[in-house]
């Protein structure tokens, strides 16, 4: 069985993921993890926070001369500002003289609305914001980038599927509905753009509503849209809720922080359709394959994999550490007041793309290890490609 687990907070001195369950011998090392923590800082709209929250990733164990041992693995990323919170943050008690007169140790007792601050605040019954925050950051998606890059090498190098995201809207600027899809060549050509975008005009309207975003004291969403190839039909179920493709998809996108809506394939769009032209219809190819003239239903139906292109689109709500700061309240006064104004990005949909590739990379291998899983990478394409030759209906 394939789990995941992430520790550590923002201003931490370090963040700390481990996976468990991934076969032997899948080729993985830093600089590929390294590789998706440089994408994960990409896009027009971030902040200043990511010239020097540099990531610095050590793996701990689990991977010997860059090969997997079968065991857990467990993937550091250090924080290069601990120095500076390292009084604040401490594990252990600290003298009350040493960090009473620091400026970062003062109470963020003024929630920003959106953000986890005041509930978690009633939740665990903290007077302060700073144990909430720390953990609620989006710092922490760094780790997930970290475990799906070791989840994307098996995937790829067991059953050849490779993820990609792009951006489709920042604001009101969008690409057009019958825009092209990119394929796994372009990856390079999306992440050299500004705004992750592969459409050239849409892409210069994103920048335009970062640019107005920032003059305006102001901060943006958008949504993305991640992209598996080559996923063959059959992960999932449709016998349990719990064993359905898309609803663990839906599930793991929506646990990302700031998204508040997940669509699989056209979605809320196809709700609109009538039945006649809502479905992808069946066909045999050119070379006499089984396919689906369309791809609406985004490559899942009954909760299977069907063996099209799995589309998954991510709705990412406005950063909540908005700069000309939203009206809440002082917690320690009850009285109005603006709220905790964090150093932050303008708008980190471009980025979202990356957590999201994988949060979509961590759930398809769950999804080939159940289906095809051995101890092995070599183990596992040889139950996948026996499962492909065995199929009676092609």
């Amino acid at each position: 069985m394939m789990r995941w687990l992430t520790a550590g907070e923002s201003h931490g001195p370090a963040l700390v993921g481990i996976i468990e369950g991934m076969p032997a011998a899948i080729e993985i090392s830093t600089s590929d993890i390294d590789k998706d923590l440089q994408r994960r800082r990409l896009g027009f709209g971030r902040g200043a926070r990511q010239n020097f929250e540099a990531d610095k990733v050590s793996i701990l164990g689990g991977i010997r001369h860059g090969i997997s041992q079968g065991g857990p693995i467990a993937i550091e990323i250090a924080n290069s500002e601990w120095p500076k919170w390292e009084k604040v943050m401490a594990a252990d008690p600290i003298a009350e003289n040493e960090i009473a007169n620091l400026a970062r140790n003062a109470p963020l007792t003024r929630p920003r609305p959106g953000h986890a601050d005041l509930v978690g605040m009633q939740k665990y019954n903290f007077e302060d914001a700073r144990p909430i925050l720390e953990r609620a950051s989006a710092r922490e998606t760094a780790t997930r980038v970290a475990l799906g890059a070791v989840a994307r090498a098996f995937l790829k190098q067991a059953v050849g599927i490779e993820i990609l995201s792009h951006v489709l809207s920042i604001g009101v600027a969008s690409i057009p509905e019958d825009a092209q899809l990119p394929t796994p060549i372009e990856r390079d050509e999306i992440d050299a753009n500004p705004v992750r975008c592969f459409h050239k005009e849409a892409s210069e309207k994103m920048i335009a509503e970062i640019e107005s975003a920032h003059s305006d004291g102001d901060t943006l969403g958008g949504v993305v849209e991640v992209l598996a190839f080559n996923v063959p039909p059959g992960l999932g179920s449709h016998v349990h809720w719990d064993r359905r493709l898309d609803s663990k998809l839906a599930g793991a996108i929506m646990g990302i922080q700031a998204i508040k809506g997940v669509e699989i394939g056209d979605g809320f769009t196809t709700a609109k359709r009538r039945g006649s032209v809502a479905h992808d219809e069946i066909e045999k190819n050119s070379v006499g394959k089984i396919v689906r003239r369309t791809d609406r239903a985004g490559g899942t139906e009954g909760g299977m994999s069907n063996g099209e292109i799995l589309r998954v689109r991510a709705a990412m709500k406005p950063i909540s550490t908005v700069p000309k700061a939203l009206d809440t309240i002082d917690t320690a006064t009850g009285a109005a007041a603006k709220a905790i104004n964090q150093r932050s990005d303008v708008c980190a949909v471009p980025a979202s793309g990356i957590v999201a590739e994988a949060m979509v990379a961590l759930v398809l291998a769950e999804a080939v290890l159940e289906k095809f899983g051995g101890d092995s990478v070599t183990e596992t394409r040889r139950n996948f490609e026996n499962y492909l030759a065995a199929l009676t209906i092609k």
